[in-house]
């Protein structure tokens, strides 16, 4: 019997690598010759560099700026011709010292010079993994790091973050590394929403990075400016307004290119191959919910093992079993354990079990 084990992270409580290595203790203690391959995975939000890094790139630690100005030490990854950078890495809500959030000023500068790190690696193929942002600067911070310059009406080069984009004149582009035209982009991203409105990278997201109700609409004005100052269509383009609007900026000035993220983490990781002879596929991640049907990694596996008539059981700290009809079966740790924070805590024995409990049950 073979099973491949491919969960994403239990964001806050255990790694993706971690969660697959407590389900593979419960399979092997009831099945012990079970043939089983542990995946990590991620699904273009943070963590997803950890997969990419298990499977066989390459990575390259550099001190960049991060959200805030404070110096970080971020990792990308890079195999062949190809360099993949999770965008948290460097302006990640994570980064943020103390954990204070600065919704008006947190910059994507950071960003920008680990793409800077990528070109001086001569990769031709950079994918941007751009979840778990702390900014809302329509990647502007950025454009600033790869030669841009973004100047008030005194031709003075405004602040760093989202508030400071109403103050700019100017966008002059002629100091752009010109290496990013021998680059294709792709953003690993499923948020599909605009940049503007009431769908927007402000309105929806940035309440998630701290910003009031008044700092939301300051966001909006300084956003919707600088994109009419940057024109095009690129503001209403689906994905523009991921990561702060960081897809505007990549759409606009890296000629990127979306696609779903989970899928080019599988691609990546070379999925495929390894669902060759599996009976069985176990998945998961912290909360299954509504969200995780629109393109989340629990999801995009389930599609992909279902091509071939393999069956999926979905683990997870808690699940909205409505959403998973589809799945052979959900197990999940608030079964074991009602209260949430011991979930959370400490995980290890209860996915031990659960694993023990499908392997009883195949």
């Amino acid at each position: 019997m073979k099973i491949v084990i491919a969960p994403d992270s239990f964001k806050g409580s255990a790694s993706s690598i971690d969660v697959a290595t407590w389900i593979e203790a419960g399979i092997h203690s009831v099945i012990p010759d079970c043939e089983t391959v542990k995946i990590a995975i991620g699904d273009g939000g943070e963590g997803s560099l950890d997969a990419i890094l298990a499977a066989g790139f390459t990575a390259v630690t550099c001190e960049v700026t991060g959200p805030v100005g404070n110096q970080v030490e971020a990792n990308i990854a890079i195999k062949g011709e190809t360099a993949f950078i999770e965008m948290a890495q460097a302006s990640g809500l994570s980064q943020l010292p103390h954990k204070k959030l600065q919704p008006l000023a947190a910059t994507s500068y950071g960003t920008g010079e680990l793409i800077g790190v990528a070109l001086d690696h001569g990769v031709k193929r950079i994918i941007l993994a751009i979840g778990g942002t702390a900014c809302t600067d329509a990647g502007a911070g950025a454009l600033q790091a790869l030669g841009a310059q973004l100047s008030d009406v005194d031709g003075n080069e405004i602040s760093p973050g989202g508030a400071a984009l109403i103050r700019c004149a100017q966008i002059d582009t002629s100091g752009l590394d010109p290496r990013l035209s021998r680059v294709a982009f792709t953003l690993a991203s499923d948020v599909t929403n605009p940049l503007l409105g009431t769908g927007g990278a402000a309105r929806v997201f940035a309440p998630q990075k701290g910003a009031t109700r008044q700092e939301v609409e300051i966001l909006e004005k300084s956003l919707t400016h600088f994109a009419k100052l940057v024109g095009g269509e690129y503001a209403s383009l689906p994905g523009s307004g991921a990561a702060g609007g960081f897809g505007f900026m990549a759409y606009a000035f890296l000629g990127a290119t979306a696609a779903s993220g989970i899928d080019v983490i599988l691609d990546l990781v070379g999925f495929d191959s390894h669902l060759i002879d599996a009976d069985y596929v176990i998945t998961g991640e912290g909360k299954f919910d509504s969200q995780s049907v629109k393109g989340k990694a629990p999801w995009g596996i389930l599609q992909r093992a279902e091509n071939r008539s393999i069956p999926v059981f979905l683990l997870c700290g808690d699940a909205d079993n409505s959403q998973g009809s589809r799945f052979r079966q959900i197990f999940t740790l608030t079964s074991l354990e009602p209260d949430v924070e011991k979930c959370i805590s400490n995980p290890a024995p209860l996915v031990k079990k659960l694993g023990t409990l499908i392997a009883t049950g195949i």
